[in-house]
């Protein structure tokens, strides 16, 4: 069997990618890298907000069109097929196998069926799973917890993911040391709410650590890098401030998303949290961490979110000072409270409101990259960048960085560079060795060159 996987959403559908991929190599599967090749196409799907589910909808029916002229065999994954939104879409596409985030080890299952497969169930298997590291990369994802206890009016994932259920640190441990046995020098661990790990598991009482201890824990295993997606302000603790503080691998980048400004929408949105509390976790944060670079999510027009909540959006971020932020017009998702209570804003005043938030993003962006230049960074590489003669990686901040090849640095890995320019989304930087000389190049960098090549994008 020829496979290839498709992927759309978040990090944790990234891993779920591979768990999944690991698996069907068990089988005997080949990866291909397209869909021509492959007799077996697997969609992994997002179900957050509409623009993806409009994505599955498209390659569905491409991929119908190939069932009619060719074997194939297709199936659908992720948050989509969960919901009953996605499964009418399966039925209208014909598709053969559909798997639940909670249902990815009947990957096996599904395929020896030899007729449609449908697994939605949210089996304790999964936790206890450990795939594979990957191969050849420095960067890793690491999933600490599935789930979702909370339950925010606009969001579907407690339905397609079900409740929180932590992972076992014994567990996470040992997936931990085979990915840095594998090479990997950065790990993100991930979970839709990392702050409240353990907590489903009566934390120390049943021998889970606290999400700060986790850290530590994780910190003293030899990785070189760690990170950690989402976190949700209502279990931020001023202890996983300090234990970043104390833990020397524990980058020093908090997403922590916002959502809105306004303490009247947040309670519409059942966020649990207000203004006043999300900006006194940012205090603790700045208390331990002074230099930290802060990420945050914002939904701009929900539903009766009005002139006066934006501008509370407005002076939130002013006030917060963001390096960055991913910022989306409210989605109305079918399942979701506010789908079935609210009603949603005309689109061209939401389109409108996210357009002075992207100016008010940008600004800070900027000004926050420009105060890099001059700056030593470590630089993660990943590998060539878009020029020819060029590498791009992140900094422990998540700044993404562009940087010339030079002599003994020609490759991916982990090096310090001199930022010499900045634009709102993007460090342009020089190679340094230790002794804090500039490398020799091997092409000439030129900044103003380069930053033409990479055109502002919307984070």
């Amino acid at each position: 069997m020829k496979a290839h996987l498709i992927t759309y959403g978040c990090q944790m559908n990234e891993y779920d990618t591979h768990l999944v991929e690991s698996q069907l190599v068990s089988f005997g599967a080949d990866i291909v890298p397209s869909v021509d090749e492959a007799d077996f196409v697997l969609v992994n799907t997002c179900a957050v907000r509409g623009k993806p589910v409009d994505k599955v909808r498209s390659l569905l029916g491409d991929l119908r069109k190939q069932k009619a002229q060719r074997p194939l065999v297709v199936g659908m994954m992720g948050c989509l097929a969960q919901l009953e939104e996605g499964q009418q879409i399966a039925r209208k596409f014909e598709v053969d196998v559909l798997l639940g985030p909670g249902s990815l080890l009947d990957i096996g299952q599904a395929l020896e069926a030899n007729e449609r497969f449908w697994g939605l169930q949210f089996k304790d298997e999964l936790h206890g799973h450990i795939p594979p590291p990957p191969q050849g990369k420095l960067q890793a994802h690491l999933t600490i917890m599935r789930g979702c206890d909370h339950h925010c009016t606009y969001c579907i994932v407690p339905t397609t993911r079900g409740p929180q259920v932590s992972r076992h640190p014994d567990d996470i441990l040992r997936e931990l040391d085979m990915q840095l046995s594998a090479g990997v020098q950065e790990v993100t661990l991930l979970g839709q709410n990392v702050n409240a790990y353990g907590v489903d598991q009566g934390a120390k009482l049943a021998g889970y650590p606290s999400f700060a201890d986790l850290l530590r824990l994780v910190g003293r295993s030899g990785v070189r890098r760690i990170k950690f997606t989402t976190s949700h302000p209502m279990n931020f603790t001023e202890d996983v401030a300090a234990a970043m503080a104390e833990t020397p691998a524990v980058c020093e980048y908090v997403h922590l998303p916002v959502q809105s400004g306004s303490s009247r929408v947040l309670r519409r949105m059942a966020r649990e949290y207000t203004r006043e509390k999300y900006l006194g976790h940012i205090a603790e944060i700045k208390k331990h961490l002074p230099d930290v670079v802060l990420a945050t999510d914002i939904i701009v027009g929900f539903p009766g979110e009005t002139e006066e909540d934006f501008q509370e959006t407005l002076s939130l971020y002013d006030e917060v000072g963001y390096d960055s932020a991913y910022m989306f017009i409210y989605s109305p998702r079918p399942g979701t409270p506010s789908y079935r209570h609210f009603a949603d804003l005309p689109r061209e005043l939401k389109t409108e409101r996210l357009q002075r938030l992207i100016v008010k993003q940008k600004e800070w962006s900027a000004r926050k990259n420009a105060a890099k230049v001059g700056t030593v960074q470590e630089v993660l590489l990943r590998g060539e960048a878009h020029e020819s003669g060029f590498l791009e990686g992140h900094t422990r901040g998540n700044h993404p960085t562009v940087v010339p090849k030079a002599v003994g640095a020609s490759g991916p890995g982990v090096y310090r560079a001199r930022i010499e320019h900045a634009t709102p989304h993007m460090l342009y930087g020089r190679l340094i060795g230790a002794d804090g000389q500039d490398l020799p190049e091997l092409p000439r960098f030129n900044p103003e060159a380069a930053a033409l090549s990479h055109p502002l994008q919307m984070v």
